[in-house]
């Protein structure tokens, strides 16, 4: 019974992804303009002290140690310093000692966990992240143009690339029935909600036999439901009393698959783009999904957007929460807030210059 269930779970995940297919080819060039704006520059640094925080579980974990060392060797350059996390630590103490040890860049190689925790450390800081990714999602990666599959095109780019500020994000959790609170920061897409609820119940053996795609089962499993009444304030405006399934606030907005969720984001506009769901049947999902792939314009009353720097979301009840994947708990009351161009990443050279990057402001501004 189990084989068939997964069988059956791996077709609808093909499915769902040759759905999307046309509207992924159309929109690349679309995600391009819209989430990559500023002019890349170069480091100019003819050598460089190379630090790596690396999760030694993953699959190319070493294959990527070799490609290191040996690129940095080729260069002429000290050997790299490998700091390497564990589960206690994914990575939030081995990239402050990365920048204790005087490193020009440091490379965040493994998931989208090790990239976030590298990036906490190193926002507001004159130190470059390079990115490796070795995880299922490679959010950040996927967002500014990095091939996800060529792993020595991304080792050149984190050591010889140009650089880029970016926006973070941090996102405040607080359950009052609990009494805890925890902080944590992400570069692509947080959320209370549906989203969360996904995220918390992938089954770990799907994601590790078809990879992104395990959460296309998770969501069908969850979206029979009950919309949930939150109080939403925007930059400190009166609250907004609606009743939700899922809210998300993305920095940028392409998610694995090729799908553009949030095509209007931009990584480095100093805002997030908030994307408020409340569909009350399976009419409202099918309409949601349609409008996501094939890019309607067309406003829907169960998917409405906004823009701000802050958010306050409060409920009565808790609801679980993510940030880029990774479940972060349930809160009543969620504060987000956006920090620009704090984080200075490598990226390949064109990833921020071409023309059409400054039309599609242009366009976005005309559109606000």
């Amino acid at each position: 019974m189990r084989d068939w269930l997964l069988y059956l779970v791996i077709a609808g995940a093909l499915l769902f992804a040759v759905s999307s297919w046309w509207g992924v080819r159309r929109l690349k060039a679309k995600h391009t303009r819209s989430a990559v704006r500023e002019e890349t520059h170069d480091p100019s640094l003819a050598r460089q002290k190379v630090a790596v925080v690396l999760n030694p579980i993953k699959a190319r974990s070493a294959e990527a140690r070799v490609l290191i060392e040996s690129t940095c060797l080729a260069a002429g350059w000290e050997a790299p310093r490998f700091f390497e996390t564990s589960a206690e630590d994914p990575g939030f103490s081995q990239a402050r000692a990365a920048v204790e040890f005087g490193a020009d860049v440091v490379l965040a190689g493994g998931g989208d966990g090790t990239v976030r925790a590298v990036a906490e450390v190193l926002a507001h800081t004159d130190i470059a992240m390079g990115l490796l990714p070795l995880g299922t999602g490679n959010l950040l990666a996927r967002n500014v143009n990095l091939e996800i599959g060529d792993l020595r095109g991304c080792v050149d780019t984190a050591l010889f690339g140009h650089q880029r500020f970016i926006d973070t994000a941090r996102m405040r959790v607080e359950n009052a029935r609990t009494g805890q609170s925890a902080d944590h920061a992400f570069l692509v897409i947080a959320g209370i909600g549906l989203d969360a609820e996904v995220v918390g119940d992938t089954y770990d053996g799907l994601k590790k036999a078809v990879g992104w795609l395990a959460y296309t089962e998770a969501g069908v499993r969850h979206l029979p439901g009950r919309r949930k009444r939150v109080a939403i304030s925007l930059d400190d405006q009166p609250e907004q009393s609606r009743k939700i399934r899922s809210v998300l606030f993305a920095n940028c907005g392409l998610i694995p698959g090729g799908i553009d969720f949030i095509p209007q984001a931009m990584i480095d506009d100093g805002v997030l783009d908030v994307v408020v769901m409340s569909p009350r049947s399976a009419i409202g999902w099918l309409a949601m999904y349609w409008k996501i792939v094939l890019k309607h314009k067309r406003t829907l009353p169960v998917m409405t957007y906004y823009r701000s720097g802050k958010i306050v979301i409060r409920c009565a009840e808790p609801m679980p929460t993510q940030v880029d994947g990774d479940p972060t708990g349930e809160a009543t009351t969620v504060t987000v807030q956006v920090a620009p161009r704090s984080l200075l990443i490598r990226v390949k050279e064109d990833s921020g210059s071409e023309d059409p990057v400054k039309s599609g402001a242009a366009g976005r501004a005309g559109n606000s």
